[in-house]
This record gives structure tokens, sequence and C-alpha cells, in this order.
């Protein structure tokens, strides 16, 4: 069991886009919920689900992959995480860091919600900066 859930959400899907899995399975959470949303809003990932097994919730995430079969490559690059639980980082709404110079999508939590970069820009907000998505 993971302490921190998103850091292990964000690094099974890492690690499934490495090796070409069409889908993984990770721990259910309102923030993971969260993050998924907008990584399929933002065309990261293909879709997601929310299932219960025995009472415990999972996130099946399909993955998103371009090109032909055997050109296959996964439209996630990369995932980090930023703030740890170890080390909480927070950022004022002029601080909010391009990912990629704008390539890449800066994710993070905010009062107005779990908001991608762009986002937090449009609306005036900072808040806990949770992981860069490229």
């Amino acid at each position: 069991m993971a302490n921190d859930t998103l850091g292990d959400m964000l690094t099974r899907i890492r690690n499934a886009a490495a090796v070409g899995h069409a889908s993984v399975a990770v721990r259910g959470s309102k923030l993971n919920a969260q993050v998924a949303r907008l990584l399929k809003e933002e065309g990261y990932i293909e879709n997601y689900q929310l299932v219960e097994v025995d009472g415990k919730s999972f996130i099946n995430i399909t993955l998103r992959y371009t090109g032909e079969r055997r050109q296959r490559r996964p439209v996630v690059t990369g995932l980090e995480r930023v703030s740890k639980p170890g080390r909480r980082i927070y950022v004022q709404k002029n601080q909010i860091p391009r990912v990629l110079s704008g390539i890449g999508i800066a994710i993070l939590s905010t009062p107005k919600g779990v908001v991608t970069d762009k986002q937090a820009r449009r609306l005036g907000v900072g808040g806990e900066l949770l992981c860069y998505v490229y």
C-alpha cells in the first residue's frame, strides 16, 4: 500500500506506457480521479473508469498511443511528481511554471479544484504544484 497514491498512479502510468500496455489499474481516490479527468481532457489518456472491487475503489486507465502498430509511441512521454508528501511545493498565480514552453501541462491543486496550469492562470489562482505531464 502506498502512502502517496498520486505518485503511485503516475509511476504505474509511466511504467505501463514504457512497455506498451493498453491499460493500467490504479488505486482510486478523489485526487487520482481528478488528475485522470484532466489527463483525459488534455488528450494524454484515452479514457478512465471508476471501478469498485470488494469495497475498494480502482481507476482503470486506458492509455493512448500514436502511430501504426510497429511505430507505436505513447502520448505520455513524461510524468514527474513535483510536490511530494515529504516536501510540498506551492506556487503563487504569477509563479506557475510553463512545462516545455507550453507543450506539456502542470497540474495544480487550487482552492478552485484540481486544474491545469493554463486554467489556473485564467482563474488567477495558485496552489500546490502536483505534477508535470508531457
